[in-house]
């Protein structure tokens, strides 16, 4: 009434091995499955493109950031030094 029963579908898969043979059809389902393996390798590799570029994104950002505390640390350093030969070349 309207729906394909479990012994419709197996006369249609019956028929259709006899058409084309296993083989054939085992080669059919290899490609086809290589073919859904290599879309989804593609489909992965992009994303993780995209989560690179927008770290890289972030990345400059954050840097920029750091940038002034790493200046004024290397400005604290660099004061001890400076008295050390001050001090020297006053002797």
């Amino acid at each position: 009434m309207g729906g394909i029963s479990i012994w419709q579908l197996l006369i249609i898969a019956l028929i259709v091995v006899l058409l084309f043979g296993t083989k054939k059809l085992r080669t059919l389902g290899g490609d086809l499955g290589g073919a859904i393996k290599g879309f989804k390798n593609a489909m992965s590799s992009e994303d993780e493109k995209k989560a690179i570029e927008e770290q890289a994104a972030q990345q400059p950002a954050q840097t920029a950031a750091q940038q002034p505390s790493q200046t004024a640390q290397t400005a604290q350093t660099a004061q001890p030094a400076q008295k050390a030969e001050e001090k020297k070349e006053q002797a």
